[in-house]
């Protein structure tokens, strides 16, 4: 099994909402979840709002959960 954090599209259209979750590689994007770390909200104007569990994370990526490079670097910044 190997698992991955990924992005997670929710919301209306044309408003992109994004939950950042840790899923099974092979599962399609909106499937279920195995734990919800957070939510990422890209705004007009460059802005952003992310609300995330870096405990967690670090849990996962300790257990060996592989981030996307979008994950990435929204972790980082």
């Amino acid at each position: 099994m190997s698992l991955v954090i990924r992005l997670m599209r929710v919301g209306k259209k044309g408003e992109s909402k994004y939950r950042l979750v840790v899923k099974e590689k092979r599962d399609r994007r909106d499937g279920k979840a195995v734990e919800y770390l957070g939510s990422f909200e890209k705004m007009a104007g460059g802005k952003s709002t992310k609300k995330i569990n870096l405990n967690r994370i670090k849990y996962w990526l300790s257990v060996g959960a592989r981030p996307t490079p979008t994950v990435k670097k929204i972790i980082e910044a």
